[in-house]
């Protein structure tokens, strides 16, 4: 009944977004055509892109076994960002597939670094964990910079990174559909997944490759955050404030949350992107600053929380 309820809400902030914009699509002659070609392919990439990095989120938080992560807060979303700078420079022609499958290539590796200095520390604190990743990220975003500046791309990196849906369009934001595979993938391994939460002698002990199992979480990450990169831009703490909310009022069962992070994720981005069109209506605000503000909140909000437990 409650979910029904969710359903229909996301549903009706759809609707809403397939109704706001200047352009009047019923008065226009080619308003049907502009309706086609800019009003439903941003609508469902607000879905998609929703979705799969509000999943992505979760995931990271269930392997890592820590609540404060999520692609913007351990390098992922920056390394995905280089990757594309990278394709800009090397390839300025190449098609939006092409630049893509870097973005993807680089996000994985990037996950895999973040992954893999996490094995080395010993001191697991849940502060920790995302400050090393911010950290990571911080340093990825400099060399980002500073090869921008040296390549005359400054302006194009932070087009990017201001996570906009102004430039999704057909024949654009097509590549999007690929994140659909990794929510459909989320979902069918979400007891393998949980398992690898727990740790690495348990999933042993279950006979789960935990390796290849870690192996896989990052894949599906690293293709959410490149492909989202490359179309949208950065959404700043979406997979954290989203993961974080549910648990908060379903509890941390993945199998049972993934159908209502994936739920909310959209109906936050979507709330976000109508905000975002309408505060300087005929101007639009990057949905990432509303994202960020409401994602910062959030953060804090959890470290206090966290802190209080503590003491």
């Amino acid at each position: 009944m409650i979910f029904g309820l969710g359903i229909l809400l996301v549903i009706g902030l759809l609707g809403l977004s397939l109704a706001t914009g200047e352009y009047s699509i019923l008065s226009r002659e080619d308003g049907w055509k502009m309706f086609q070609t800019v009003r439903i392919p941003r609508t469902i990439a607000l879905v998609l892109s929703g979705a799969a990095m509000a999943m992505s989120g979760l995931v990271m938080q269930m392997v890592t076994r820590n609540r404060f992560v999520e692609p913007t807060t351990t390098g992922t979303t920056e390394w995905a960002g280089l990757g594309l700078l990278v394709c800009l420079v090397l390839w300025p022609h190449s098609s939006i597939l092409v630049r893509m499958s870097v973005a993807v290539i680089f996000a994985f590796v990037g996950t895999g670094i973040f992954f893999a200095l996490l094995q080395r520390v010993s001191l697991r604190s849940s502060l920790i964990v995302p400050i090393m990743g911010i950290m990571l990220g911080s340093v990825v975003s400099a060399i980002s910079t500073f090869f921008a500046l040296k390549t005359n791309a400054l302006q194009s990196l932070g087009i990017w990174f201001q996570g906009s849906f102004t430039s999704v369009y057909a024949g654009q934001y097509e590549v999007l559909w690929f994140v659909l595979v990794v929510v459909v993938l989320v979902f069918l391994l979400a007891n393998h997944l949980t398992v690898v939460g727990l740790g690495q002698d348990v999933a042993t002990n279950v006979g789960l490759n935990y390796r290849q199992m870690m192996l896989a979480a990052m894949a599906l990450i690293a293709v959410a955050t490149g492909v989202v990169t490359v179309v949208v831009g950065s959404l700043p703490f979406l997979g954290l404030i989203v993961p974080n909310l549910v648990s908060l009022i379903m509890g941390d069962n993945l199998r049972t949350n993934l159908p209502w992070v994936c739920l909310a994720g959209i109906a936050l981005v979507t709330a976000c992107d109508l905000v975002a069109r309408t505060l300087i209506s005929p101007f639009e605000i990057p949905v990432a600053v509303i994202l960020g503000m409401i994602g910062a909140i959030v953060f804090l909000v959890l470290i206090i929380r966290r802190a209080g437990a503590g003491a």
